[in-house]
């Protein structure tokens, strides 16, 4: 698959209005982030910089070391949005992430990481989601533009319902509250945002058969327009309280059916992998949210 190649005119008018919706539905700002305010270093020696007085983020990752950083705040449930340039050129064996986390060997977290490539081959966005300490959910996609030319936006919604994914505002990925049929869901463990820049090679391309090509070092991603509404969690209570639903549109928001459209849209075309799939790595039986009836794709 090659995303240099040019789109029909159908499909360039579909991107269009797809993007046109998405800006009005789905990149509503939020509050506006400072990288030095919000976030601190949390490892790679100097790897990782902010500019302009905090706008914007650097991870650099060389052979001896990637680069990361942490929230000082947590949250449970919220929206976030981080517009991300990626490596560009030979990206093989590398990985640029940025997720939310819990700690401990229970953990929740939700990802987003960035596969890299060889020069002229599409990066692959890989999805996850932990519940409890356990993931194995994942679903990977192909981007339909060039991720290293330009910022783009990624974003996360996260509320008691479900959780989205979405790249330039078109939902790529629902994770619903299964709950009532005997499935976690993280909604009980108050989460940090995460940056990163590391290497991977022993699986990110190719599965591992492609190696990271040291002498294009030092790698560099960058972050930057991060934005958060969030329910902030401090000393166990919530700053949302109990009017959250009323005051933060995304604490409800779900998919209608225009959105809906649209994600069944990427998974038809730009998914390549989903582990609700993939019986061969499940001989025992799918996941249950693979099998539970919904009226979103998840």
């Amino acid at each position: 698959m090659d995303f240099k190649s040019s789109f029909s005119s159908n499909v360039r008018v579909f991107l269009l209005w797809m993007n046109t919706i998405a800006f009005f539905n789905y990149l509503k700002p939020g509050l506006a982030g400072n990288f030095n305010q919000d976030f601190g270093i949390s490892w790679g020696d100097g790897r990782a910089k902010t500019l302009e007085n905090g706008k914007i983020l650097t991870l650099s990752l060389d052979e001896a070391s990637g680069s990361g950083v942490q929230s000082k705040k947590e949250c449970l449930f919220g929206r976030i949005d981080m517009e991300l340039k990626l490596v560009p050129g030979n990206s093989a064996g590398t990985v640029a992430t940025y997720y939310l986390s819990s700690q401990g060997p229970t953990h929740d977290e939700i990802d987003f990481e960035f596969l890299g490539n060889l020069s002229g081959e599409p990066y692959i966005v890989h999805t996850n989601i932990y519940t409890l300490g356990k993931g194995d959910r994942e679903q990977q996609f192909y981007l339909w533009f060039d991720p290293t030319a330009d910022f783009h936006t990624y974003s996360f919604i996260w509320n008691p319902l479900s959780i989205i994914f979405f790249v330039d505002g078109t939902p790529i990925r629902v994770f619903k509250n299964l709950e009532s049929w005997g499935i976690p869901y993280p909604k009980n463990q108050s989460m940090s945002i995460y940056a990163s820049l590391w290497d991977a090679e022993d699986w990110a391309t190719r599965g591992g058969i492609v190696k990271t090509n040291w002498s294009q070092a030092p790698f560099t991603a960058a972050f930057k327009n991060f934005k958060s509404n969030v329910c902030v969690w401090n000393s166990g209570k919530s700053s949302c309280g109990s009017k959250a639903d009323s005051m933060k549109p995304w604490f409800n928001q779900e998919l209608d059916a225009t959105s809906q459209a649209r994600l069944k849209w990427v998974q038809t075309n730009y998914m390549i992998y989903n582990y609700c799939t993939d019986t061969k790595r499940f001989p025992q039986g799918l996941p249950p949210e693979c099998t539970v009836n919904t009226t979103t794709i998840s």
